[in-house]
């Protein structure tokens, strides 16, 4: 059988170019609309994708106003209170949110993501962040962002917190038994009592393990200390790679990092993300992407070229090449990617942020037979497992992918045919976590 294709589909904020909204029939409000969401992951699921991820964000990027007031990302939802609604109306796809390990606590995050994969009947993933925003940190209490490679320190801890919580029962602690009066086995409890260097969480978690064992556990970060946190505890990666050269390099490392973290071969799976424009020809989607790109206005552009490089951008000779920077405590590998791609390109801060201020990543633009050509050599040369999918608008951008792309993805026997499965570890093909304090039964 033919290695087989993975899809995510990134819908939060809806479109990741900030124009999305702009586009001519596109849903304006779909970001804070109920109604459409309910549409597109019913769509997505007609699709048979893994899983829908819903990023997050603990403050409004910035606080420039003249770009803030042009950002649909000015107003979403909540992640887990929207993924429980959306798990109302679904029964195969994965539902993934954002939470972050430096502005919550391990007890939290371990009941809500318990509680989704209850409720979804075990489809529920956790997208890892350590939240880059340093506007955030204004909204917790704090002055300043804690430090880069500690937010990854912190996080290795509060995940193995988290992960000892999920564990607290065994899989058959519940008896239920009326007869006897005897509603679950003490025996088959287990109290934590972490005591760590940032944590410290006495336990049990008061909720059933979950269906899954633990919820996939999914991670974005691609800095030094990223990837080597990732290697220690992802099952899915979101990756960032810009051409299938850097995505084999990316996929390379992180499968020595994973078997040098003593994982096996297989239990990782890398989703680079890309933004996906479908046309009945490559003119006609080339098209789309102008169209798309010249809806970003010039006051969205430079603000935010300047949160991706963690510095004022506006600082800088708009018309000159981009200047060494200093290492940023937001997200060091999205300054990296872009100042490799300025260099690259010998492009002017103007033009990058020109390129930044719509979207920066890859991009499938062209044919369903041209993206799907794409997505097979990404997936057959040891680029990726498969691709975290975003639409160039809504509905129209992901309407075109399901009815277009998808099936040709399955005429070339690269995607499923239908769900075989019904939690998102098996559609992903990842093994149950065993219970760290119990055996199975």
């Amino acid at each position: 059988m033919a290695k087989q294709l993975h899809l995510g589909a990134f819908m939060r904020p809806v479109g990741i170019h900030t124009a999305w909204w702009r586009y001519p029939g596109a849903y304006a409000d779909a970001n804070f609309n109920l109604e459409h969401l309910v549409r597109f992951v019913r769509k997505l699921e007609e699709g048979r994708f893994d899983a829908f991820f819903m990023a997050d964000h603990l403050a409004l990027l910035n606080l420039d106003m003249a770009a803030l007031r042009r950002s649909a990302t000015a107003t979403s939802f909540e992640p887990f209170t929207l993924l429980s609604a959306l798990a109302m109306v679904t029964e195969r796809i994965g539902l993934v949110a954002t939470a972050s390990t430096t502005f919550d606590a391990p007890y939290h995050i371990a009941r809500r993501f318990a509680s989704l994969d209850h409720i979804s009947k075990g489809r529920a993933g956790w997208n890892i962040v350590t939240t880059s925003n340093p506007e955030a940190a204004l909204n917790f209490g704090l002055d300043e962002h804690m430090e880069h490679d500690e937010r990854y320190d912190r996080a290795r801890e509060f995940c193995d917190a988290v992960a000892g919580l999920w564990d607290s029962f065994a899989d058959d602690a519940f008896l239920r038994n009326q007869q006897s009066g005897i509603f679950f086995d003490p025996a088959k409890l287990h109290t934590l009592n972490h005591k760590g260097t940032y944590l410290s969480v006495r336990g049990p978690l008061n909720i059933a393990r979950p269906v899954q064992g633990h919820p996939v556990i999914v991670q974005a970060g691609a800095s030094e200390a990223g990837r080597q946190f990732a290697a220690e505890t992802a099952e899915v990666i979101f990756a960032s790679a810009r051409t299938i050269e850097d995505g084999r390099a990316f996929y390379a490392d992180m499968q020595r990092r994973l078997l040098g973290a003593g994982r096996a071969e297989g239990s990782m799976k890398i989703l680079p993300g890309a933004l996906v424009v479908v046309g009945r020809s490559d003119e006609e989607a080339a098209a789309k992407l102008k169209l798309l790109d010249s809806l970003v206005h010039p006051d969205s552009s430079l603000p935010n070229l300047s949160i991706r490089l963690g510095v004022d951008a506006s600082k800088f000779d708009l018309d000159g090449p981009l200047p060494e920077l200093p290492p940023s405590n937001q997200s060091q590998s999205g300054q990296a990617s872009l100042v490799k791609l300025a260099r690259a390109q010998n492009l002017t801060v103007r033009q990058l942020a020109e390129i930044v201020g719509g979207y920066g990543g890859l991009k499938l633009v062209g044919t369903a037979q041209r993206i799907a050509d794409t997505m097979q050599e990404w997936l057959e040369t040891g680029a990726c497992d498969g691709f975290n999918v975003m639409f160039h608008s809504v509905p129209e951008g992901l309407d075109d992918f399901v009815d277009f792309v998808v099936p040709e993805l399955t005429r070339r026997g690269i995607f499923r045919a239908a769900y075989e499965g019904t939690t998102l570890r098996e559609h992903l093909g990842l093994r149950r976590p065993e219970n760290r304090f119990f055996a199975a039964p």
